[in-house]
């Protein structure tokens, strides 16, 4: 993010500044990021884009992933990885691509899907005998193999999950929110009763939950999806919804409850302990790098970048000052001893050793990343025993002996992550509404955005209706049906369910 060279100075603390102006340096030349207030879709795009986290690539709707944002998505995937795998879920792959046909047994899943399919019609030079689809999901190439898989309640429950790529034919694409492929992980479970099924799909909503929450920093509200939002195939999709600054929903997360639909589609039965045939009970659950576009939305700011340290690939940077040689020694020996230390303790860290840059445009690229702690070091500082701490959340500057840094950080980093949740959790309580009427529905949504909650008829005409003339759609409903105790905001029937609107990506 480019500044002036007098805001670069006010960046630095006062016994740095004219050490920083007396460096040479390049020209940052990176462009002044939009206002978010005011031009939030061009304030992410150049985010993402300045900050080093991806661009668009040569084909349409696809996107290359930059060290910095593929950094970031990799803490993410490991986040949900380590949860998977402590509730006995197993990693397995399945292709990418498999024959039309196979796509067609389902037809709920199908007619969801088709507007969105990438289908291959020759390979090798030749036309293929049939068709074959690049997996915009994988149900259908999965519970063909559970058919194979699945004989006796013996070999059940299959608790599996798959890392990997989809691809959907979107219209409108946006870096990381919406691209026509994307990276993403989808589990994919047989169980003998429903029962269990159910609690599956519920018991991994919860991981998306403590993820989004504990890890990305962001609240989300868990919940069901009314029919007309619910996955093509499912009984019942579960969801948790984050808020963005810009007062739009995201959905972070959704698990599915498939009932029977998939495995009576593929034929997929087993002997129960009755020695009776039976069609075996099917959840899907999945997250994609969606999630690192809610980071930036939930967090950022003006100048770019809030990254809660969890998922920082980065934690805390170090920017030595000098002027001379005799000065630079002294102070990369304090940088490197301190960032030993701080590497001993577990913490991502970097000293940031490049000359060609002044100190103020690192100061303002690691901003712009996001970097949530950054320690300056300059000659009298090394002379004092001290150096200077700066927080990213708060903009903060304070002095603290170099000991007193090295064991004061990881806490330093624990409160970043707590108060970005807290920020964030302010934003989306005072951005949520209550309606009790259809004029406040739909002007609130018009004038205010956010989250509007009101009670709801379950009809679809009237869900239709709200969408037509706002374009906010259900967002969520609570995870058990509750009575709202009043009419339908839209027809004035009785009220069946809570829904929560909101215009989303």
């Amino acid at each position: 993010m480019a500044v002036e060279q007098d805001a670069k100075d006010s960046l630095l603390s006062p016994c740095h500044a004219q050490l920083a102006n007396e460096l040479p340096s390049e020209t940052m030349d990176k462009g002044r990021l939009p206002n978010p207030i005011t031009d939030f879709p061009a304030w992410y795009g150049e985010v993402v884009k300045q900050s080093g986290m991806a661009e668009h690539s040569l084909a349409r709707g696809t996107m290359v992933a930059k060290p910095h944002g593929y950094g970031i998505w990799e803490f993410v995937q490991r986040a949900l990885d380590d949860r998977f795998k402590l509730t006995g879920h197993e990693n397995v792959y399945f292709p990418l691509y498999f024959p039309e046909s196979l796509l067609a047994r389902e037809a709920e899943h199908v007619e969801g899907f088709a507007p969105e399919l990438a289908v291959i019609t020759h390979g090798g030079g030749a036309k293929l005998e049939e068709p074959l689809v690049v997996r915009p999901t994988s149900e259908a190439i999965i519970w063909s193999t559970y058919a194979n898989w699945i004989q006796s309640y013996r070999d059940l429950p299959l608790l599996y999950n798959q890392w990997g790529n989809v691809v959907r034919w979107e219209l409108r694409t946006r870096l990381f929110l919406r691209t026509s492929e994307f990276l993403w992980q989808e589990g994919h479970t047989a169980h003998a009763g429903s029962d269990e099924a159910y609690e599956e799909a519920l018991r991994m909503l919860e991981v998306y939950r403590e993820v989004a929450e504990d890890v990305l920093a962001i609240p989300v509200v868990p919940g069901r999806k009314s029919e007309a939002e619910k996955f093509a195939g499912a009984v019942t999709t579960f969801t948790i919804e984050g808020l963005m600054r810009d007062g739009k929903a995201l959905q972070c997360g959704t698990s599915h409850f498939l009932g029977q639909n998939f495995a009576k589609a593929y034929d997929v039965t087993f002997l129960n302990q009755s020695g009776e045939l039976e069609h075996v009970w099917g959840t899907s659950w999945g997250a994609s790098w969606r999630l690192v576009g809610g980071i930036v939305m939930t967090h950022g700011d003006e100048r770019g970048l809030r990254l809660p340290p969890k998922v920082a690939p980065i934690q805390v940077v170090v920017v030595p000052i000098y002027r001379s040689d005799d000065q630079k020694s002294e102070v990369m020996a304090v940088a490197h001893k301190l960032r030993d230390s701080l590497a001993g303790d577990g913490i991502r860290v970097r000293v940031d050793d490049r000359d060609q840059y002044r100190p103020g445009y690192k100061f303002s690229e690691w901003e712009l990343k996001g970097v949530p702690i950054r320690i300056e070091i300059g000659p009298k500082d090394v002379a004092a025993d001290q150096v200077v701490t700066v927080d990213r959340l708060t903009g903060d500057k304070r002095q603290r002996s170099t000991a007193q840094a090295a064991t004061s950080l990881p806490a330093a980093l624990d409160e970043v992550q707590a108060g970005l949740h807290r920020s964030a959790l302010d934003f989306r309580e005072a951005n949520t509404h209550t309606a009790s009427t259809y004029a406040e529905l739909r002007d609130g949504v018009a004038e205010q955005a956010g989250l509007w909650v009101g009670p709801w008829c379950g009809e679809a005409t009237c869900e239709e209706r709200v969408t037509a003339d706002t374009k906010a759609t259900i967002r969520v409903l609570p995870l058990v049906p509750e009575d709202p105790g009043a009419p339908c905001l839209v027809c004035g029937r009785a009220g069946t369910e809570r829904a929560t609107w909101a215009r989303a990506y």
